[in-house]
């Protein structure tokens, strides 16, 4: 049976940012105290291949970004400010603390969409990947359910990832993973015990510019203390963007959400079932009708590694390998879900298509897990293989 030890002063406590009031007040809280790894953050953009790929040769860089910032600026002011206006003070909060326009933050914070924006759609990748599993308390062992996520990103965004503790005033505290810039949350574990993660999906449907993916789900955790609530205000919220949220509260209930940005639908464990799981790719018949084509290629308009490589493969042999394992297991403890994200294949060789992720583009970045019950997220930055969890609890 697996343990859990918590760690006083670990390094993710030591990487917390604590952001409290209103919500441009948290805003700026987290600007200050993270302003190096954001000012980072935006250098970086020079090393994006996904985001210089568009950048006529003739064009300086700063040029290059600045016309990028002003497009992401033109695009996103009115719709967040419209339908969004906590996460818009948020994000103004965010650029006064860190002494950067605001401009910068709408590019840092909505990259992902208005690169497949600009790009028309499905020509370029997510910048991730992505594996999630869910389980029950009873096969868990621990007596409480367990989420648990490999984040595989890019490794250039690495040093800027951080846990946020939100307290926005007269609602429910919550703790985040997320990057620095980010107003929004890509995984988080609010005080009533809900847990949302994200995994990026492709889609080919598209929709007005709006608020992403990462807003909707900090205003799931600010607003909700169930799946079923959080389902049903994230299906009713627009969003710009796709990905599959993986659901679970502190009563035991759990769903995938899967999302684009027109359509939604929830998926659970079948009956008598105790376990979800998803990678990159939707379960659901609806949502496969806007999902990539299963032959699509990633084509010379994406990052170099990526080239002639079928978009959904890694997705399709991460999910069948993660079920051959799953399906093999007994209780599903902390540790067991950490062995099980750090599998690297039947031949025990590390690479683009093994659930610990060791590729050329992108890598398992970080590690969670996130156990509702007790309030508590255990977390490395990290490989799954190479993973020495931290507890940071809220």
């Amino acid at each position: 049976m697996s343990t859990l030890t918590a760690t006083a002063n670990s390094p993710a406590t030591r990487l917390k940012v604590n952001c409290a009031g209103e919500p441009r007040e948290m805003g700026r809280i987290q600007g200050e105290t993270l302003r190096d790894k954001i000012i980072a953050a935006r250098a970086a953009l020079a090393r994006l291949e996904a985001f210089r790929l568009d950048q006529p040769w003739w064009m300086p860089f700063g040029a290059y970004r600045w016309f990028a910032e002003r497009t992401a600026h033109n695009v996103l002011a009115e719709p967040l400010a419209r339908d969004f206006p906590a996460l818009h003070e948020r994000l103004a909060g965010i650029a006064a603390g860190a002494g950067l326009n605001l401009q910068s933050l709408y590019l840092m914070n909505a990259l992902e969409p208005l690169l497949s924006r600009v790009r028309g759609g499905t020509v370029v990748p997510s910048l991730g990947a992505c594996t999630a599993v869910a389980v029950s308390a009873a096969r868990s062992g621990i007596g409480e359910p367990i989420v648990a996520k490999n984040f595989d990103y890019l490794p250039l965004v690495q040093p800027f990832y951080t846990m946020r503790e939100s307290r926005p005033r007269d609602r429910l505290r919550s703790l985040d993973f997320t990057v620095a810039p980010l107003a929004g949350a890509i995984d988080g574990l609010n005080e009533a015990g809900l847990c949302i993660t994200n995994n990026y999906a492709y889609t080919t449907d598209v929709a007005a510019p709006s608020g992403t993916i990462s807003m909707v789900i900090t205003e799931a955790l600010e607003r909700c203390a169930t799946v079923g609530e959080a389902a049903d205000w994230i299906k009713s919220r627009p969003r710009w963007g796709a990905g599959l949220l993986m659901l679970a509260d502190a009563a035991g209930d759990m769903a995938s959400l899967e999302l684009s940005s027109t359509r939604a639908s929830v998926r659970r464990p079948a009956s008598g079932g105790d376990l979800l799981f998803h990678t990159n790719k939707f379960a659901c018949p609806e949502m496969r009708e806007v999902e990539v084509d299963k032959s699509a290629v990633f084509t010379d308009r994406a990052p170099k590694p990526l080239r002639g490589r079928r978009v959904q493969l890694s997705a399709e042999t991460r999910d069948a390998r993660l079920a051959e394992l799953l399906g093999r297991a007994g209780p599903l403890g902390p540790d067991e879900l950490a062995t099980i994200l750090s599998d690297h294949g039947p031949d025990h060789t590390p690479g683009d298509f093994t659930l610990c992720v060791h590729s050329a583009y992108w890598n398992t970045t970080a590690c969670l897990q996130f156990l509702p019950k007790s309030r508590r997220v255990r977390v490395d930055f990290g490989n799954a293989c190479q993973a020495r969890y931290e507890d940071v609890v809220l």
